[in-house]
């Protein structure tokens, strides 16, 4: 049986081990790990019904919770399973459903059940926002410091910019992955 799984988003270029990632150490109460980013506010993926509402503003008491990118997730699967962590994300879904709490599509489950109670990973294994501003679609450049998985997380995509003939200068790394393109092009 698979005790330990490693997420990775389909947007993303893996330049290093990525068994070293896999290998991000877990406490026996720790269920996943990603890389967090306290100094972003992540209230706004939250609707004023969800902070308005008195049970469900307390979802975040006694945690200090920070938003983490769940394009770059370790798993530990055993303890996934013994936490029923499926049903509790899918409960917060059928909620959305109902009543409006959320913005956005999978992470605020995520952050509803996990924000505050993850192990940190090295930043190194997410330079996120690489597909730019979500706003004016702006080119971003590396964060400082080591790169070991390069993310094109937000709204530009590298293969519709490099298709479009527009692509950001970090676009170039993504080319020789760019699927419609030779080698892995299909003949017409």
């Amino acid at each position: 049986c698979i005790h330990r799984i490693v997420y990775l988003d389909s947007d993303l270029v893996l330049v290093d081990d990525i068994a070293k990632l896999a290998a991000t150490p877990l406490d026996e109460n720790t269920v996943l790990a990603a890389p967090e980013y306290c100094n972003a506010n992540f209230t706004s993926y939250f609707t004023p019904t969800f902070w308005s509402n008195p049970t469900l503003s307390l979802t975040f008491a006694g945690r200090k919770p920070c938003y983490f990118n769940t394009g770059v997730m370790v798993i530990d699967l055993q303890k996934w399973r013994e936490g029923d962590y499926t049903t509790k994300i899918i409960e917060w879904m059928e909620l959305q459903k109902r009543i409006r709490i959320y913005e956005l599509g999978s992470l605020p489950p995520f952050l509803l059940v996990f924000a505050g109670t993850i192990a940190p990973v090295d930043h190194r294994w997410n330079q996120h926002g690489l597909g730019g501003d979500n706003y004016r679609g702006l080119c971003r450049n590396l964060h400082p410091g080591r790169v070991s998985l390069l993310h094109w997380s937000g709204k530009g995509k590298p293969w519709v910019r490099l298709d479009a003939n527009r692509p950001c200068p970090l676009d170039a790394l993504w080319a020789p992955y760019d699927l419609l393109q030779t080698p892995f092009a299909l003949e017409s």
